[in-house]
């Protein structure tokens, strides 16, 4: 069984169309190796904050980032109105 970790902390993401390819945690560089899952959540609890411009996203990536020797899955979160990268989550 999977058990994972909650950090909710921002992190520096690198994308290629509209993708991740690469992030910066804790001072260390993760190739994103393949793309597990990806999916969309909108949020209506934040239209008024959106200013007109639609309802806001949060996008959601599961990735195994990582080298050869030390793959790990990792849950990326992209929040379209504050144009915010976080790391959400990492399974172990």
């Amino acid at each position: 069984m999977a058990v994972s970790a909650v950090y909710g902390v921002r992190i520096d993401v690198v994308e290629e169309g509209g993708r991740p390819v690469r992030f910066t945690w804790n001072g260390r560089v993760y190739a994103v190796r393949r793309v597990i899952d990806h999916w969309v959540t909108l949020r209506a609890d934040h239209v008024a904050a959106a200013g007109g411009r639609g309802v806001p996203q949060r996008r959601h990536w599961r990735v195994e980032a990582g080298s050869d020797r030390a793959p790990g899955v990792f849950e990326l979160r992209y929040e379209t109105l504050g144009d915010e990268w976080t790391l959400a989550r990492v399974v172990e």
